[in-house]
């Protein structure tokens, strides 16, 4: 299984995908065609043609999986998928809606790439339960791709003791999530991202690096280059309130 699960899509002061465009051309190894799945904009064909333009210097032509009849048969023949960020629930309603939970799981299972950016990135969590997005939506289901058995907080931010701001910390709601779930999580800040090479995980990206948190235990600081890859063994357990 080959992942690549960008925090962020766009960077201060370069275009789009710019910042990882040396690992998106590692992870492709090769592969000219790529099916780009849009739902998580309103404006599909738009989406979709930003995505092409940021991969026509890796010779990667892009197709929008919107563009399909079955959009699932597409899906079935690519070599690449790439989910892109939005709204995460528009994103999980539409996938459910089209049939491409299954259809994407089972070809990232046969040897398809997978990439994910923020929202995208989420989708390959085996629940929707920690991303950032308003609910603008109602997917049939909070159950995602499961390409992980962890959870992934893209855009992660950190505390800022100068801030206006009274709600929750990003870190509180993540632990908040703990408390009724028994599952770890990644926070992934802005620049970086996880890639998956068969059972080898590692973070990669710029020196902001990454928050590894667990149920009982305190956040763990990972830095670009760390090996994640005892996450892949692990078992998620959902709706299990901390005693």
């Amino acid at each position: 299984m080959r992942l690549l699960l960008l925090s962020n899509s766009t960077a201060p002061g370069r275009g789009y995908l710019d910042h990882a465009r040396e690992e998106i051309g590692a992870v492709l190894d090769g592969a000219r065609q790529l099916v780009f799945v849009p739902y998580a904009l309103a404006d599909r064909d738009g989406y979709t043609a930003q995505v092409a333009e940021a991969l026509a210097p890796l010779g990667v032509e892009v197709t929008g999986a919107h563009t399909a009849p079955d959009p699932a048969a597409l899906i079935g023949g690519a070599r690449a998928v790439f989910v892109g960020g939005g709204n995460s629930f528009r994103l999980l309603k539409a996938l459910h809606e089209h049939g491409l939970v299954r259809a994407i799981r089972e070809r990232v299972a046969s040897g398809a790439v997978y990439m994910g950016s923020s929202a995208g990135t989420n989708m390959a969590c085996p629940t929707l339960r920690t991303t950032n997005d308003m609910p603008i939506v109602q997917p049939a289901s909070f159950e995602a791709l499961g390409l992980l058995p962890f959870q992934i907080n893209p855009h992660y931010l950190d505390a800022r003791p100068d801030t206006a701001h009274m709600g929750e910390t990003r870190a509180q709601r993540l632990e908040q999530f703990l408390e009724e779930n028994d599952v770890p999580v990644v926070g992934l800040r802005e620049g970086t991202w996880l890639r998956r090479e068969a059972d080898r995980l590692t973070l990669g990206g710029i020196d902001a690096g990454g928050v590894v948190f667990r149920r009982g235990a305190r956040p763990s600081e990972i830095t670009p280059g760390h090996d994640l890859s005892a996450l892949l063994r692990e078992q998620p357990r959902f709706d299990t309130t901390a005693s």
